[in-house]
């Protein structure tokens, strides 16, 4: 069942998805070369915890830690270790917090030093894709919606959309109904209402869309070895469309 949040729900959801976003911004600031992904989980679970909230992922189905940091190849959910980033590599860091009794979710991709020349436009093109897909979050439409302008975006780009993996509703849980594919037909799936709450989350890849598990067994990545992108964010549907709940202003 999609729940429908109330204006107050929407209000405190606002608010931690504000905190995470603020946090968000401190780890951006924290990649570099040199530094270990077991630093940069170390420090988004202190600041989470220093703002009042909890990790909405850490004991999630077994999952060890509090933010996932996917490399190169990884897509999502892979468990932070001693790796040390490298100049070139890409980064996806995705992290939830759980304030006041509701969770909010988001990830971004970020270069590590400098990086090869068609990186960048990987990057770029899963960015612009949210916001393709956010724009057709707003009431009237279908979630199939999302997913078509998505998978026309970045196919059109000369890359893939992931297809074994979804964004999600939110709310008191950190996965709620709807699935939201990535790709789809237009006007299908459940109808967009006032009051969802949505993570939209493009994951695009360069080669193929097929996954593998990672070593860690926790994660996904390619399973051709191409480089891929994530990134999501926490969408209210209001009566004038979406309102991005996780970012700073």
């Amino acid at each position: 069942m999609i729940t429908i949040k109330t204006p107050e729900e929407i209000e405190i959801m606002a608010e931690g998805g504000k905190i995470l976003a603020k946090i968000m911004k401190t780890l951006e600031k924290n990649v570099k070369p040199g530094i270990t992904t077991k630093e940069l989980d170390r420090l988004a679970e202190s600041l989470i915890l220093k703002s009042g909230g909890k990790c909405s992922f850490k004991g999630y189905e077994g999952f060890p830690a509090c933010l996932c940091t996917s490399i190169n190849e990884e897509i999502v959910h892979a468990v932070p270790s001693n790796r040390i980033l490298k100049e070139g590599d890409i980064i996806s860091l995705d992290l939830g917090i759980f304030y006041k009794g509701y969770h909010t979710d988001m990830a971004i991709t970020l270069p590590v030093g400098k990086i090869s020349f068609e990186t960048p436009r990987l990057i770029r093109v899963t960015k612009k894709a949210l916001k393709r897909g956010i724009k057709k979050v707003r009431p009237g439409n279908t979630i199939g919606d999302i997913g078509n302008t998505i998978q026309r975006y970045v196919e059109s780009q000369g890359f893939n959309v992931v297809r074994d993996l979804c964004g999600h509703g939110i709310g008191k849980e950190i996965h709620e109904e709807p699935q939201i594919l990535n790709f789809g037909k237009r006007k299908s799936g459940p109808e967009i209402k006032e009051g969802m709450v949505l993570c939209l989350e493009p994951m695009v890849t360069v080669g193929d869309w097929k996954l593998k598990k990672t070593k860690d067994n926790c994660g996904y990545e390619t399973k051709d070895g191409s480089l891929s992108c994530h990134f999501e964010h926490t969408i209210a549907v209001t009566k004038d469309g979406a309102k991005i709940l996780t970012q700073s202003t």
